[in-house]
């Protein structure tokens, strides 16, 4: 889930609506109202938050810097123009990256994740295995292999063996969020709000089981074994 904060509604809606099209879930809402919500919530909340968006808007440093220490995801800023003197107080508030706009949501996804990768560090296995044989700065190898999976996490299909496997844009979300957290437990409460957002309304946390039992029978097929370690009652666990 990613959080937008602009104090502008069209401006909310404008990247909402393009998180919506790649399928990617998001929630927003105006400096004063974010600002109460990040001191008062759980934990669990904000560990489904995968990147914070902050529009341009006044008091932008000062709510970096209570996200900062509420969160380790990524904050990115948007410019609506170019001031080196404004782009070094958001460096020095704690924001990770300043995008001038316009910015397509796709990059947004590319940036956020490789932000995440350097300030949270490579789960241990994608590190043995290096970077993609292209050099792809988006691609984790997340197999037993150098080049049996690789996950991109911005918008593209998963590759086994260098051919992409097509899979709905939850499934696949599950499985980037899945290796995002490799090696960690992760609840069904936590995948729920990780890839449908906190706030979903009309949508069972039950749904997430059906998802990960279609996605687990794609990638054993293809794999020749279950990367997914699965645990009633307690959740799952990527193990490549």
């Amino acid at each position: 889930m990613y959080f937008l904060v602009d104090a502008r509604k069209s401006v909310n809606a404008g990247f909402k609506a393009g998180f919506d099209r790649e399928g990617v879930s998001s929630f927003s809402l105006s400096p004063e109202e974010f600002t109460s919500w990040i001191e008062s919530a759980s934990r669990s909340d904000l560990d489904a938050v995968q990147g914070f968006l902050l529009g341009d808007f006044d008091e932008r440093a000062r709510c970096a810097s209570v996200i900062r220490r509420q969160s380790r995801a990524p904050i990115i800023a948007l410019a609506d123009t170019r001031s080196l003197e404004q782009t070094l107080v958001l460096f020095d508030a704690g924001i990770d990256d300043v995008l001038p706009k316009p910015v397509h949501v796709r990059e947004i996804l590319a940036r956020t994740e490789a932000i995440w990768r350097r300030v949270n560090g490579e789960p241990p296995q994608a590190a043995e295995t290096g970077d993609a044989p292209d050099g792809d700065p988006q691609a984790v190898p997340a197999g037993r292999g150098p080049e049996r999976l690789r996950v991109f996490f911005d918008g593209r299909d998963p590759e086994i063996d260098g051919v992409p496997l097509s899979l709905p844009r939850r499934e696949r979300h599950i499985l980037e969020f899945l290796v995002r957290n490799r090696g960690r437990r992760v609840t069904k409460s936590q995948l729920f709000n990780g890839v449908y957002g906190v706030y979903s309304d009309g949508v069972e946390e039950s749904v997430v089981e059906g998802h990960v039992s279609k996605l687990r029978k794609k990638l054993a097929q293809q794999l020749g074994h279950d990367p997914i370690e699965a645990k009633r009652y307690i959740g799952y666990t990527y193990v490549g």
